[in-house]
């Protein structure tokens, strides 16, 4: 059964919350026909997860952004995910990648740049995320606890078919929200979740995979939110592009071309204007500037 959603829980008898994430038909729209090697689809994956965590989070109408800066063999790799959760993100690499290449190797000299964008107030806020570590969920372990200055532990995984992420987060204790004397709670629970294997984040659904790593602890699991892949072929925005070239740029593309195909990396389709939609397209701006003319 296909599941795109994210679930928080919280563990009622300690100060320690979680979610979890699991993507599959929405991951195999947003990666269709893209061919990636697996260590791109395990990067892209990850990265996702953490976005769509990042982005459950948002109090206000926004985006997270996170992408790929530099000059590294993954020389293209942006996530956006929107505060109703509809995702979408593409990766791209100009060199040879094997199954053996780690985080550092596919990075480079490049960072994982993180953008926060309030569209009500216009605003946003940008960060770069630390690489002292050696994988994609020990790099935003260091973030989270930076950000947020909690204990946090994130445990992800991703294939071609579908990718499951869930992080544990510690909520500090005060003589109001301290529901236990179990000093030990926090070290046992996240031993059981290191225990996870990425076939179980991968494949098993949240209520399945909570019984299995905390039967004997008391967990509260909250509604799911449903996750959507949307990225739609908005070809008003290449008609934008076109027009702001110039007429005589474009006709003269097309003269030495046949054809101008533009390609939209990000949502992986392309358009093609021949002589007869640029012909329209252009038709269209004389038309409008005539009737400006009239009024």
């Amino acid at each position: 059964m296909a599941n795109n959603s994210i679930q928080r829980f919280l563990f009622k008898d300690h100060s320690i919350r979680g979610q979890f994430v699991q993507l599959t038909d929405s991951w195999q729209s947003m990666t269709h026909e893209r061919h990636y090697p697996d260590v791109i689809s395990k990067l892209l994956g990850e990265l996702s997860l953490v976005a769509i965590i990042m982005a459950n989070g948002l109090k206000h109408k926004g985006r997270i952004t996170l992408q790929i800066q530099g000059s590294g063999p993954v020389n293209l790799l942006v996530v956006e995910v929107m505060d109703n959760l509809l995702i979408k993100g593409v990766a791209k690499t100009s060199q040879t990648i094997t199954d053996e290449t780690t985080l550092s190797e596919l990075l480079g000299n490049g960072q994982i740049l993180a953008t926060l964008e309030n569209s009500q107030t216009n605003h946003h806020f940008q960060s770069y995320v630390s690489r002292d570590a050696e994988t994609v969920a020990e790099c935003f372990e260091i973030f989270f606890q930076q950000s947020e200055q909690l204990q946090t532990r994130v445990f992800l995984a991703a294939n071609e078919n579908s990718a499951g992420g869930l992080i544990l987060q510690k909520m500090p204790e005060t003589a109001e929200t301290q529901v236990s004397s179990d000093d030990d709670a926090w070290n046992r629970i996240e031993h059981l979740t290191s225990t996870i294997s990425d076939d179980e984040l991968t494949s098993l659904g949240c209520e399945e995979l909570l019984h299995r790593l905390y039967h004997e602890e008391t967990v509260e699991l909250f509604e799911a939110r449903e996750i959507e892949y949307h990225c739609p072929q908005d070809s008003s925005k290449i008609d934008a592009m076109l027009k702001s070239l110039g007429e005589e740029e474009v006709r003269k593309i097309l003269e030495e071309q046949g054809e101008i195909v533009i390609h939209n990396e990000m949502c992986n389709f392309h358009a093609r204007y021949d002589k007869a939609a640029v012909d329209e397209l252009f038709a269209n701006d004389e038309q409008k500037n005539s009737n400006d003319s009239v009024q």
